[in-house]
């Protein structure tokens, strides 16, 4: 589990195949930025830009991460070098300062607007439509790891749209300056949202 509170911002510094396959999937050597790493072991989980991954090497300024091909085609920023938002796994000793992330994108949103207002951003996203029900107003939503809240939500044929307003440290603080519209991000919806969603459905079929 994780909180959407990007802990450090990172960079892929390089990919190797994992095999000579054309689907094979890819290891990612992760230079860790500013993310302490003493405490991280083998086998841990760090999320990069909001997709949990598992340690499978490490050095004291870097880790490596195996992706699959199933991965890599349902996320976005994670095949190619560059910058990622870093976060390790949440203990039960850390404040819960974002919600309750599992690490796990559901999903791939497309950039309709970045733009200044004020001192701030406007994000607006485009959802696919099928994540369209777990969107509400001043609900949370993570898009590449980092937790948000939204602002507006507008629901049209193709999908669904959403607005968020980005504050100068958030700004700051993650990979999110890097947005550009027409670019794709990697969302995770909320997990209460998601066990609504299963309880409601699961009494309106036995009701019927």
């Amino acid at each position: 589990m994780f909180t959407g509170i990007v802990a450090a911002v990172g960079k892929i510094t390089s990919l190797s195949p994992l095999g000579n396959q054309s689907g094979a999937g890819v290891r990612l050597t992760v230079d860790a930025g500013g993310l302490p790493l003493s405490d991280v072991a083998i086998g841990d989980s760090i999320a990069l830009n909001g997709a949990c991954m598992t340690v499978i090497a490490k050095t004291d300024i870097s880790f490596m991460v195996d992706v699959s091909r199933e991965s890599l085609n349902r996320t976005a920023g994670l095949d190619v070098t560059g910058e990622v938002n870093l976060e390790k796994a949440l203990t039960l000793a850390d404040r819960l300062g974002g919600h309750l992330v599992s690490g796990h994108v559901d999903g791939l949103g497309l950039v309709r607007k970045f733009a200044p207002v004020g001192e701030s951003w406007e994000l607006v996203i485009e959802a696919p439509k099928e994540l369209g029900k777990y969107l509400a107003y001043k609900g949370s939503i993570v898009v590449n790891g980092v937790s948000l809240t939204v602002n507006r939500v507008t629901d049209a044929a193709a999908g669904c749209e959403f607005s968020i307003n980005l504050i100068p440290h958030t700004i700051e603080a993650t990979t999110l300056k890097h947005l550009k519209e027409g670019g794709k991000v990697n969302l995770e919806i909320d997990l209460i949202a998601r066990y609504v969603e299963r309880m409601l459905s699961i009494s309106n079929s036995v009701a019927e």
